[in-house]
């Protein structure tokens, strides 16, 4: 996977560790303080000794609802009183909703027309008021600053204002705070609030940190931006919550000026980075939240031996796709398989060819037969077993095992 190095400049950012200590002490008592725990296993797997901040804990199940928090805060009476709204179909949506209700202040979200209904209802749940524009989020943006201006509201931005990140940075600012030997921060980048907040933090540090941002593969736009190149930004990526195609401008300065590194993940990677923390650490992230993780897996040079830092942040997928990521892993791994395996239309075929699955304790979960759409002769048919297996040394000897006995066996790959 592609890496970006980063040359360094701090002069002239506009957030400073005065800001975000200011921020955490505005925001503390009505956010999680999420826990960061060392994960042995992770550490075994990756090389590299992992420290995980749970920031799917979060009320809303994301880090997002800190910079929304802090912007609220410092808002005027009059700003209060009118109101804010924002463009966002995830969980900036959710967390500027939660506590606009919480504090009183009226919150207006716009949203394209095609978001799943569930954040609809989730953020309407919150009591906000939401406005359905467009096809795009950049329709629903637009039409986020024109309601601006029409009626008085305050727009507050999802990564590109310095209050934001101020809040975004108090995630780093526990995390360094609970775990001191921490010497790499490796954040998800979408719009680049966090990571520069992140970032903020890491280099006002007794001891500096290195920071490394995360972005897939579909959706390099900061990686781009920082490389000069002019990247395709499209695609169904699982990181939804970082599928940005313009970062901020002030997120863009602050990146250059103090992230070591870019590195992009790949949407496998992406996958197993979710199964692996759903399988290992017992919790649900979202395919951003897993892009820490992922990275690691993708670029583990980029980390070996050293002390790991990872934010998991946000756990807001759907549970649908979430099966669906789980049921792939385990294909992949071995551990689920379908075979496609040719028989004789005749009477005990399909009992001799369980038999096999018998002996090598294999489990048989589904069977399909197709007779009609087959090149087979007319006494012939194909029968797809779906199965699960141990590991995959186990489905090898499995295959060996019907090879043996006569049966011409294929494997149906999983994506």
């Amino acid at each position: 996977m592609a890496s970006v190095q980063i040359q360094n400049d701090a002069d002239g950012v506009p957030v400073t560790i005065d800001d975000v200590r200011a921020a955490h002490a505005r925001i503390s008592s009505s956010i999680v303080r999420t826990p960061v725990l060392k994960s042995r296993t992770l550490s075994a797997i990756t090389g590299a000794n992992v420290w995980l901040k749970f920031e799917n804990l979060q009320f809303t199940a994301a880090y997002k609802e800190r910079g929304a928090l802090n912007k609220l805060l410092q808002l005027t009476d009059a700003q209060k009183e009118r109101g804010v709204i924002a463009a966002s179909a995830g969980n900036h949506a959710q967390g500027l909703a939660y506590h606009g209700a919480r504090l009183g202040i009226p919150v207006t979200i716009v949203m394209p027309k095609p978001t799943p209904t569930v954040k609809v209802q989730q953020t309407e749940g919150h009591g906000a008021r939401v406005i359905m524009a467009g096809e795009r989020f950049d329709d629903a943006y637009e039409a986020a600053r024109q309601l601006e201006q029409r009626e008085g509201l305050t727009f507050v931005h999802p990564f590109d204002d310095p209050d934001v990140i101020a809040g975004q940075g108090t995630v780093a600012l526990e995390m360094l705070e609970d775990a001191p030997e921490i010497d790499t921060l490796v954040v998800p980048i979408g719009g680049g609030g966090l990571i520069s907040g992140s970032a903020v933090v890491a280099r006002a540090a007794a001891s500096p940190k290195r920071v490394i941002g995360v972005q897939a593969e579909l959706y390099p736009s900061m990686y781009a931006k920082m490389k000069g190149l002019i990247l395709p930004c499209d695609g169904d990526t699982l990181a939804e919550g970082i599928a940005v195609k313009q970062p901020g401008a002030v997120t863009s300065g602050i990146v250059r000026s103090l992230v070591d590194d870019i590195v992009l993940v790949a949407e496998r990677e992406l996958e197993t980075a979710v199964s692996t923390l759903l399988q290992i650490e017992k919790t649900v992230v979202e395919g951003a939240g897993a892009a820490g993780l992922a990275a690691l897996f993708a670029h583990p040079k980029l980390v070996r031996g050293r002390n790991v830092g990872i934010i998991l942040t946000g756990g807001n997928i759907d549970t649908r796709l979430l099966a669906n990521v789980l049921l792939r892993d385990l294909a992949r791994s071995g551990r689920l398989a379908r075979l496609s395996i040719r028989l004789q239309d005749r009477p005990g075929a399909l009992f001799h060819v369980a038999r096999v699955f018998d002996e090598q304790q294999v489990n048989i979960v589904e069977v399909y037969h197709q007779r009609v759409f087959t090149t087979l002769p007319a006494k012939g048919l194909i029968a797809e077993i779906e199965c699960e297996t141990r590991d995959a040394a186990h489905l090898e000897r499995l295959l060996k095992a019907l090879n043996h006995e006569g049966y011409e066996v294929k494997t149906v790959e999983a994506g």
